[in-house]
């Protein structure tokens, strides 16, 4: 039987050796990259560690990653500590109604005006509700633009106003030395606002209710602790964002009402009806978060992205009517 050979597929020498070459050289690019890579993040987590040292949060860091899986420690304590404010802001009004200093037309009068800068008399009665909320509305604005739209570092209304103006033309250049140099300012803040700083906050933003409760304007000086302490977690603690701070924001009264910056706290039937309803009062102010766009973090002009992470509460003003002959808006 005759031997029939195999045929072998089979290349030359110099074929082999080029495309051995060729691999080799594809492998060691490869490699190259990979340790580019690598080196990257080396340089990334150095940065990173180096931030938190400056900010003196390192071992905090450590930890939140360890008890909450990488996630931000943030929300869970703007939550909590945002629930007592406002609970503390609540017990405050109900206090003052339960046993007002002056008519409650007049705590109510004096509010309004200092809300709107208007102090032409209401042509309705009003109820202890309204007067209750219209009081919370009243310092929840003094809240958000006095304590958390300020950063509040000192127990001198100027310095803060210029140190707050100072973040602002950081931000507007870099977040992340933004964001360092306010956790470092904040690491020497005072601990507590002294009377007298409060004293005149309350005099500037609310000089008729101030007048009105007379010494009653004193139990306002816990809610203004506490709303510090707010302030500071949010300005100074760390976050799962190197590039960002909060702002604060009150829904206007009388303006319509947005479901994505506001939350009701009781049941609105206009708006069941499909009817356009507005703000009757705003009881706790709302939280948003600043960054920048999806732009390197070093660069300039970027643009400014407000993600609201708590809605105001609010009551809106069919609500608030229910309560009393407060006329509604058509």
């Amino acid at each position: 039987m005759a031997y029939i050979p195999q045929q072998i597929d089979a290349v030359s020498g110099d074929q082999y050796r080029y495309a051995l070459t060729n691999f080799r050289i594809a492998h060691e690019k490869v490699e190259e990259q990979r340790r580019q890579l690598e080196e990257q993040e080396k340089q990334v987590a150095l940065l990173r560690a180096r931030i938190a040292l400056l900010e003196g949060t390192a071992n905090e860091e450590q930890q939140e990653s360890r008890h909450l899986g990488g996630s931000s420690v943030d929300d869970f304590s703007i939550k909590n500590t945002a629930s007592l404010l406002e609970r503390s802001i609540n017990r405050w009004a109900a206090d003052i109604v339960r046993a007002p200093p002056s008519a409650l037309s007049d705590i109510h009068g004096a509010a309004l005006g200092d809300i709107t800068g208007s102090y032409d008399p209401v042509p309705y009665n009003v109820s202890a509700m309204q007067v209750q909320n219209i009081l919370r509305h009243a310092m929840s604005e003094v809240i958000s633009s006095e304590i958390v739209n300020n950063l509040v570092v000192t127990n001198s209304p100027e310095a803060n106003v210029q140190l707050t103006r100072i973040h602002e033309h950081l931000f507007a250049r870099n977040p992340v030395v933004a964001c360092v140099w306010r956790r470092q300012t904040f690491s020497a803040a005072v601990e507590t606002c002294d009377p007298e700083m409060t004293a005149a906050i309350l005099a500037e933003t609310l000089p008729g209710l101030t007048k009105v409760l007379g010494g009653s304007a004193i139990n306002t000086a816990p809610i203004l602790a506490s709303a510090y302490t707010f302030s500071r977690m949010l300005h100074s603690a760390p976050s799962s964002s190197t590039d960002a701070f909060y702002r604060s924001f009150v829904p206007e009264l009388g303006s319509i009402l947005y479901p994505r910056q506001i939350e009701l706290v009781r049941r609105c039937l206009k708006s069941e009806r499909g009817e356009q309803d507005r703000v009757g009062a705003t009881i706790f102010p709302g939280l948003v978060k600043v960054t920048k766009g999806n732009v390197a973090a070093t660069e300039q002009n970027q643009e400014t992205v407000h993600t609201v992470v708590r809605r105001a509460q609010v009551i809106c003003e069919c609500a608030l009517a229910l309560s009393g002959n407060m006329p509604m808006q058509g």
